[in-house]
C-alpha cells in the first residue's frame, strides 16, 4: 500500500512516502480500514520533530520544517515512552471498514468510521493512553488497523475530508471543556484559528457561553463566523483589552510569552485549561496570583471515555460544522506540514490518499 513513514525525529526529510508498505491485517478485536481522508495535527509535527522532549524549550514553528539538535529520543514523544520507528502517523481518520478480525462482528465491514484518537490504557489505570499514529500506526496510508472498540461508526452527510478534520482536534477541545465543566459563562480561547481553537469556538458556543477568541486580524471574520462573541488580535495585550478579572474559563492552546496575562484576566475562583504551547512550553507563574485568586489550572490530555461518543453525537445531529481549509494528495505531505507551520489558514488541513474518490 502507499503510505507515509517517519523514520525519526528530525525535519521533513524523516517523512518517506513509501508505495510497496504491507498492508497490515486486523488481530483480535480488531478492524481494518480503508482510509478516504486523515486530519493533520500540530501533534503530528511535535512528534515528528521531538518538541515533547524536556531537552526543547523552544516553540514548535522554531523547529518545525528542521527539527530540533537538542533532542532526547528517549523522551521525544509526548508520553514519554520512546517511538519505534518507522511508525506511520495520523491521528485523525475517516474511512470504511474492509476487513474485521477475531471477535468482531462481520456486520460492521462497510460501516462508513472514525477512529477514536486517545485509547485508554484501562489496565494500566486513569490517565493512562496511547495516541493513535503515535505508539501505534495512524491514518498516513491507504489502510490502517484500529481496535473495534475505538471504531466509531457514523452517519452523516459530510463529505471524507469533513469528517477527518474532527477526531483530534474536536476531541481535545470537546475534552478540555469537559475537564473544566464549561457552562453559560465567560470564556477566553487562545489560538481560535488552529484546529483545536476553532472546534472549541463553536462547541463552547454550542454550551452557551460568551466566547471571546484570539487569532490574527487576517482571520477575525473566520474566527466570528464559527460563533465568536469577540476576537481579539493576538498581538492585543490581553489585560488591557479585556480588563483584569473579567473571564471564567480560560481556554489555552498558545502559552509563551503571554501566559501571565491569561491568569491575570480570569475572575476569582477560575479555572485555566491548557493541550499545548504552540508559542512555546515555558511559562511562568506567580504562585501569588494562583493562590489569592483561589484558581484551578488544568492539563487536558486523557480523555473520559464519554468525550468521543458524545462528539459523535454532535456531528450526526449537525450540532457542530467542520471547517476544512485545503486538502492535498496524501504524496504531498511535505508540503501540507509547511503549509500547516506557515498558519495562514483557518481550520483543518487533510491528507487523502490515492484512489480514494471524494465523498
Amino acid at each position: 500500500m502507499h503510505a507515509v513513514q517517519l523514520t525519526g525525529h528530525g525535519g521533513l526529510d524523516r517523512l518517506v512516502y513509501r508505495d510497496d508498505v504491507p498492508v497490515p491485517r486486523p488481530g483480535e478485536g480488531q478492524v481494518l480500514i480503508r482510509v478516504a481522508a486523515a486530519g493533520m495535527n500540530n501533534t503530528d509535527i511535535n512528534t515528528r520533530i521531538g518538541w515533547y522532549s524536556k531537552a526543547v524549550r523552544a516553540d514548535t514553528e522554531t523547529g518545525g520544517a528542521g527539527g530540533f539538535q537538542a533532542v532526547n529520543d528517549d523522551d521525544a514523544s509526548w508520553s514519554g515512552i520512546p517511538l519505534e520507528f518507522p511508525r506511520i502517523q495520523g491521528a485523525d481518520v475517516c474511512g470504511h471498514i474492509v476487513m474485521v478480525g477475531d471477535g468482531v462482528d462481520p456486520a460492521r465491514i462497510g460501516e462508513r468510521v472514525l477512529v477514536q484518537t486517545m485509547q485508554p490504557l484501562r489496565e494500566v489505570g486513569p490517565f493512562h493512553c496511547i495516541t493513535f499514529g503515535s505508539e501505534c500506526d495512524g491514518g498516513f496510508a491507504q489502510f490502517a488497523v484500529a481496535h473495534s472498540e475505538f471504531t466509531h461508526k457514523v452517519d452523516c452527510d459530510w463529505t471524507d475530508a469533513e469528517l477527518a478534520s474532527m477526531p483530534c482536534a474536536y476531541s481535545t477541545a470537546e475534552n478540555m471543556l469537559h475537564r473544566v465543566q464549561l457552562g453559560p459563562e465567560r470564556v477566553l480561547i487562545t489560538g481560535a484559528s488552529g484546529g483545536v481553537g476553532s472546534a472549541a469556538v463553536q462547541l463552547a458556543r454550542r454550551r452557551g457561553a460568551t466566547v471571546t477568541a484570539v487569532a490574527s486580524k487576517a482571520k477575525a471574520g473566520e474566527v466570528a463566523a464559527l460563533g465568536a462573541d469577540r476576537v481579539l488580535d493576538r498581538n492585543d495585550d490581553l489585560v488591557k483589552a479585556l480588563g483584569r478579572e473579567t473571564v471564567d474559563v480560560v481556554v489555552d492552546l498558545v502559552g509563551g510569552a503571554q501566559w501571565p496575562g491569561l491568569l491575570e484576566v480570569l475572575c476569582r475562583g477560575g479555572r485555566y485549561v491548557t493541550a499545548g504551547a504552540i508559542a512555546g512550553p515555558m511559562a511562568e507563574l506567580d504562585l501569588r496570583t494562583l493562590y489569592l485568586k483561589d484558581l484551578t489550572l488544568f492539563g487536558s490530555t486523557w480523555q473520559d471515555e464519554g468525550v468521543f461518543p458524545d462528539l459523535v453525537s454532535y456531528i450526526e445531529n449537525d450540532e457542530i460544522r467542520p471547517l476544512v481549509a485545503r486538502t492535498y494528495p496524501l504524496k504531498d505531505i511535505a508540503t501540507a506540514q509547511e503549509d500547516f507551520l506557515a498558519k495562514k489558514h483557518t481550520g483543518k488541513l487533510v491528507l487523502v490518499p490515492p484512489d480514494v474518490v471524494e465523498r
